[in-house]
Order: C-alpha cells, then structure tokens, then sequence
C-alpha cells in the first residue's frame, strides 16, 4: 500500500509591510526578497504599506508588479502565487488620497515619449486591503513556525493584528519572529520611524506575543547599500523602479542607509551568523520616541549587532539579491 510521504516545507514565508513611500530601504528590501525568492530560501506572502498613503500604495505595486512575473510562491506552489497581487494599507482619513510621500516622484518618471514610464494597477482604496487582515491571513496559510513578519515603518498597521480575533493564539503559532527595522540601540537616541507612531510602537513592544528583533538606526549606518551599485549592478533592465526611486530621493551617488535590508537578511538567515545577537530583554518605546532596552533572562526582545569583520560580506549578499533579475 502506498504511503505519504512528510510534507515538504517550503522556504521560509515573509509578510513584509514598510514605508515604501518614504524609505528608500524598504524598497530595497523588496527588490532583495524577489533575490532570495529566486533563489528559493524564502517567499514573499504579503506585502503591505505602513502608513494610509495611496502615493505609497501605488509605489509599491510598481515596484511588485514589477516582480510579478516571479510569483512569490512559484517555486513552491505555495500561497503567494495566488495572493502576489494583494496589497495592504492600513485603513486612514482623509490624508490618504492627499499624501505625497518623498518616492512619488517615481510615478512622475516619464519615457522618451512622455508617457508615465511606471502605472499602477491600484487607482482607489478600493484597490487595497486592510493591512492587518491581510497579514493574519496569509499567516494562517503558513505551516507551524514557518513565517515571519519584517516591519520597516511605523507600527500602524501592524498592531492592528493584535486586535484581530484570536489573532494572538494564530500569531503565535504561524509566525517564527517580528523583525523590526526602528529605534535605535543602545544610544536611546530618538528615531523617526518610531516617532511617527509611538502610540502603536509603544502596544507592539508590549503586547506582541512572538519573539521580536530589532534593527536600529546604528545598523543601517554601519552597512549601507553602496550606490555603487545603483549605477553598474542593473544594467540588465533599461527601465527599473528601484533605480529610479533610489535616484529620486537626493542626487547620486549616496550611498542609503538600510536597516530594512538587515532585518530581511536576519529573517531569512536567522541561524546563518550575519550578525551578533543582543542577549534577551525588554525594549520599551518612551514618550519622545526613544527606545529603552532593559536586560532580562525572560525577555522575548533582542536588538541586531554589527560586526565590523563581516561589512563585506553583508554588502556582498545585499547588492547580489537587490539587483537580481
């Protein structure tokens, strides 16, 4: 009689949600998880917005559907080859329709024959789903243990989850860790991307239910993407959103700050040694913005640590997946 196998797992499934209106690192970061998608280490599950900004929205479906001939969960015909076209924004008022984030001078980039180089498909909140809906669901299409959430802005949708129902017994199981790109250690120094929503900054490091690591500003300094790169690693496509947001943030060459690389990197190669580790504790997000790590044995919290001896190598990873076909 013929018997079952065990069930593969697939690669590791990443619901990324950041600021991909005002972070160039958060693009990078989508452009680095197609690499490691086509590389089969990891897929993309969800991709979301952090802020209520249907300029960020649009962005971010430019530079997914850029992608899409990839569909995250091809290589595994897993649930992101169903899901790829969904894109979530947390619910917001008025200031939705009439944000004009720092990268919406993408969409502005026109061809030789002046036509909009890059479309959305998304012209309406119709076109979005609710940020923390999406997420807790295409967790619940993940094996045990098997996904992980990488933030890299502020905490607004995100901590919507936590008000979901059952949202929490769900979380626990699906997601392996949160991987926040915010806060800085162990200076304290204030960082915007908390600042822009210490109220939900403030519930996510309390309430969270899952290990979280964060990845502060220090870490971004320490191993910024090389514009270098920018300029010679993508010549493979004559027209490349990445690129064109990247030089639409201040004149070239610069070399980009990038936390949000980081914490992809730490989510998808957690055990690989890419970084040190903090030992165990407690962060807390002050009144001004700061954020307070406090040692303790029992503390499901731990920040990111640069090890100098390792820059290259990092770098190395980053400008190879960022830059993939």
């Amino acid at each position: 009689m013929y018997q079952r196998g065990p069930a593969v797992r697939p690669p590791i499934g990443i619901a990324f949600d950041g600021d991909l209106g005002n972070r160039i690192d958060a693009i990078l970061a989508v452009a680095m998880l197609n690499g490691f998608t086509a590389k089969t280490e990891a897929r993309r599950i969800s991709l979301s917005v952090s802020r209520p900004s249907l300029a960020s929205a649009q962005i971010a479906d430019v530079v997914a559907g850029f992608y899409r001939g990839r569909p995250a969960g091809a290589a595994t015909g897993g649930v992101g080859a169903i899901t790829e076209g969904m894109l979530g924004m947390p619910d917001g008022g008025p200031a939705v329709t009439s944000d004009k984030p720092v990268l919406a001078k993408t969409l502005e980039t026109k061809s030789a024959d002046g036509t909009p180089t890059y479309t959305s498909a998304i012209t309406g909140l119709v076109g979005t789903a609710e940020s923390a809906v999406l997420i807790r669901n295409l967790l619940l299409a993940q094996h045990d243990g098997n996904a992980a959430i990488v933030l890299a802005g502020p905490a607004t949708g995100i901590v919507r989850m936590l008000d979901l129902y059952r949202s929490g017994p769900q979380i626990a199981a699906k997601c392996k860790q949160l991987v926040i790109a915010a806060g800085s250690f162990p200076s304290e120094a204030p960082e915007a991307t908390i600042k822009a929503d210490i109220a939900a900054a403030k519930k996510l490091f309390a309430e969270w239910q899952t290990p979280i690591v964060a990845v502060g500003s220090e870490i971004g300094d320490a191993l910024p993407y090389p514009g270098a790169s920018i300029e010679k690693d993508f010549a493979w496509a004559p027209v490349h959103p990445v690129v064109d947001a990247y030089r639409a943030v201040k004149p070239m060459p610069y070399d980009a700050p990038a936390p949000a690389l980081a914490a992809v990197l730490f989510a998808v190669h957690p055990d690989d040694g890419y970084f040190k580790v903090s030992d165990p504790g407690t962060i807390t997000v002050l009144d001004d913005g700061r954020t307070r790590f406090t040692p303790a044995a029992d503390g499901k919290h731990r920040y990111l640590i640069a090890d100098p001896a390792l820059k290259e190598k990092i770098l190395g990873v980053y400008t190879a997946m960022v830059s993939a076909p």
